[in-house]
């Protein structure tokens, strides 16, 4: 086993704090964002992702519904940008222009950050509490494919259950989308 594979943050822990460059040319650190939003969703994502492709819309919806609440996304770029070119930090920059992106896109070029998440898939969300502690990780809901689709919006209902109060049915599901590279 890899020392890699051990690296997660399991619910009820406190996320990794970071500073990663955004496409908007920023230093972004989580710790701020705390501040300033009462959660903060993490969301991990690349480029070249079909699952991401199928996503981005619900994501911008997601940010368009919570943002007013106090809530925002932070979409985090953790893929191996060595052997191929499509996560590069340019290609962010093109991708979030062509998706006209509501939310900051961030760039973690070392996966460190991503590591330590747990990450494991694009996209793969992680809900983050005013406290700084992971209350949902898993995936965006069950119906990549078909956003028009009746199923469990696994996100929303985490991000509506802690604004009100209550406890967050299911905390955690398995991610499904692209398995990220890692760097050797």
């Amino acid at each position: 086993m890899n020392i890699l594979e051990t690296i997660d943050t399991p619910i009820g822990s406190y996320a990794p704090d970071f500073e990663l460059p955004g496409i908007d040319d920023q230093v972004h650190h989580l710790r701020r964002y705390l501040e300033k939003f009462r959660a903060v969703g993490v969301i991990s994502m690349c480029n070249h992702c079909p699952y991401v492709e199928w996503y981005i819309d619900r994501l911008k919806n997601i940010q368009a519904e919570f943002t007013p609440k106090g809530f925002t996304l932070i979409g985090m770029n953790g893929s191996d940008g060595n052997n191929d070119t499509r996560p590069s930090f340019e290609n962010m920059k093109a991708f979030a222009q062509h998706h006209d992106l509501n939310f900051p896109y961030l760039w973690d070029s070392t996966q460190d950050v991503t590591h330590s998440f747990g990450a494991t898939k694009t996209p793969m969300a992680f809900l983050i509490d005013t406290n700084g502690i992971v209350r949902y990780k898993g995936k965006i809901d069950d119906h990549p494919q078909d956003a028009s689709a009746v199923g469990d919006d696994y996100l929303r209902t985490a991000i509506a259950s802690l604004f009100l109060g209550k406890e967050i049915d299911i905390p955690q599901t398995e991610p499904i989308g692209t398995t990220l590279i890692w760097r050797n």
